[in-house]
């Protein structure tokens, strides 16, 4: 149980204020009292209006849309909550943004994502919640404690309700092959995977499928859907061989762009997503089926284990 006066605050910048007061709903406490403004030229002006002296602080901020912008904010709220001599930092990140930038595939390119990790942990962060990190070595960019939270049971539970025909779980590329793996196991089904060629950014061929699809339903499974063009062509390639209906689930719906009216023009049925990056002015841009689970929950237990 919580207890009734925590030490601990629970703090929420401005990337997706919806979820952050969902998770403190779901601890029953409310949200950590703090100023964000802007200066004329965008400067980001920042005070922390409660005391934190020797609390525990978890600072909610997911990194889509404008990662650079909510990367930066969440850089000087630690700093801030730093210098106010909060006990312990941690910085709950629902989607970890440049996550997808974890290798050099070619000389004289970043590792982003190592670059983020360092410069979270100067700015004082103690620990990291995330979700369904893309990969897995982005754990072992950090020398401090990383939590990745697994969305594919809660998503799971919302596919339970459709009425399948003899399923199979298909992964859109080969990268996936571990969490299409986990959801074939937790359904209790079948597994395929799309083997694709990327030809450039934001264009993908899928070139085949490996497993048997035909006369049988599917669930595309992955950790996040981006453009769409991953999605739609790896159900373009089920349905060439021989699949029925066919949904897809993900972690992180970020449908940028086009994605959704090019979701729309294909033949996946319905979308299944949490709520970890906003998705507030998209519901009117797919003709779909969109469920959207709550990750809120799983979040909030995340805290409360670290704080108890």
């Amino acid at each position: 149980m919580i207890p009734t006066a925590p030490n601990f605050v629970v703090f929420a910048g401005t990337s997706h204020p919806e979820l952050s007061k969902e998770v403190a709903k779901d601890l029953k406490v409310k949200l950590g009292k703090i100023s964000i403004q802007r200066f004329p030229d965008q400067e980001i002006f920042l005070e922390v209006l409660e005391d934190v002296s020797n609390k525990d602080v978890y600072v909610i901020q997911s990194l889509a849309f404008a990662p650079n912008e909510y990367l930066m904010e969440l850089l000087i709220m630690v700093d801030a909550l730093k210098r106010a001599s909060a006990r312990r930092i941690t910085a709950v990140i629902p989607y970890y943004g440049y996550c997808r930038q974890d290798r050099q595939d070619k000389p004289q390119v970043p590792i982003t994502a190592k670059l983020v990790a360092d410069l979270l942990q100067k700015a004082g962060v103690a620990c990291i919640i995330a979700a369904d990190l893309h990969a897995g070595q982005v754990q072992g960019f950090f020398d401090i404690p990383v939590i990745n939270l697994q969305c594919m049971p809660l998503l799971a539970k919302v596919f339970r309700k459709f009425e399948t025909d003899e399923l199979v779980v298909v992964t859109p590329d080969v990268g996936s092959i571990k969490l299409g793996r986990d959801y074939a196991n937790h359904l209790n089904v079948g597994f395929a995977v799309v083997n694709k060629q990327r030809l450039k950014a934001g264009e993908v061929e899928a070139l085949q499928v490996i497993g048997d699809v035909k006369g049988k339903d599917v669930l595309l499974a992955d950790d996040m859907c981006s453009t769409g063009e991953t999605l739609t062509s790896a159900a373009k390639a089920c349905r060439e061989k021989g699949a029925k209906r066919i949904w897809a689930s993900m972690t992180h719906g970020l449908f940028v762009g086009e994605a959704l009216p090019l979701i729309n023009q294909s033949c996946i049925e319905a979308l299944i997503t949490t709520n970890t990056v906003p998705f507030k002015g998209l519901a009117e841009k797919t003709t779909k089926n969109v469920h959207v689970a709550s990750a809120a929950p799983l979040f909030a237990r995340a805290i409360l284990n670290l704080a108890t």
